[in-house]
């Protein structure tokens, strides 16, 4: 079985050679790096599976090489746990509107790390099992792991992936905030109201770009639903 490959960039040299140790130990083949610069040529060179991301590292800033892999077809889709110090919630909103799928802070456990990433690979595996979904010019190829509006691609996460997937499911139903952490963040009850308007704002990004019509209907202090106005 092909192995993990997970890219850390941490410049704390212990712990990064500490979570190296952990990660190989559960099975992930490991690329390191404390720069930022380094850590985006590594990418471009060997897309990872999922990437642990330092805010604070030499070179380039964690939060830019999140938003420049974001912006990167190879890596647009990866997911990123974002590593900190900072745990105020405006930077973990920061992370999270950059990029992040995930946001751990410092200190922690690495057994916590792991279990954290582990969820991400198994909500993604579920998020994108099935047949082809399509509704309003939107289409989601699970296959493919990605989608379409009008034929064009649509640039996003994985965490919007799995949003889109769980509306095209049932196009037109309002989903409270509490049913969308249960479908798409259902093993990190962490998750905070505010994480899914968040993804949802960034969904709303991808699908509309180029001035289309906006699908996400917002019903105020409740949930979101996906809605074409013809209907």
């Amino acid at each position: 079985m092909t192995k993990a490959k997970l890219l850390l960039v941490e410049d704390d040299p212990a712990l990064r050679d500490l979570l190296t140790f952990h990660f190989e130990r559960e099975g992930f083949a490991i690329a390191s790096t404390a720069d930022g610069e380094e850590a985006l040529l590594l990418a471009e060179e060997d897309p990872p599976d999922l990437v642990i991301l330092d805010w604070m590292i030499e070179e380039v800033s964690g939060i830019e090489v999140c938003r420049r892999l974001r912006r990167r077809p190879a890596t647009a889709q990866v997911p990123i746990v974002m590593l900190t110090a900072r745990a105020d919630e405006g930077d973990r909103i920061r992370g999270l509107e950059t990029g992040a799928d995930d946001y751990v802070t410092k200190p922690f456990s690495p057994r916590e790390l792991i279990a954290r990433v582990g969820a991400i690979f198994r909500r993604r595996r579920p998020a994108l099992a099935g047949a082809t979904l399509a509704y309003a010019g939107v289409k989601l190829d699970p296959a493919a792991a990605g989608a379409t509006r009008d034929g064009q691609p649509l640039a996003m996460g994985p965490t919007e992936l799995r949003l889109l997937h769980h509306f095209l499911q049932s196009p037109g139903r309002v989903f409270s905030r509490e049913q969308l952490l249960d479908a798409v963040w259902p093993s990190n009850r962490d998750i905070e109201f505010r994480t899914v308007d968040v993804h949802i704002r960034r969904l709303r990004v991808a699908l509309n770009a180029g001035s289309r019509p906006d699908l996400i209907r917002t019903v105020r202090n409740f949930g979101y639903s996906l809605e074409s106005a013809s209907d």
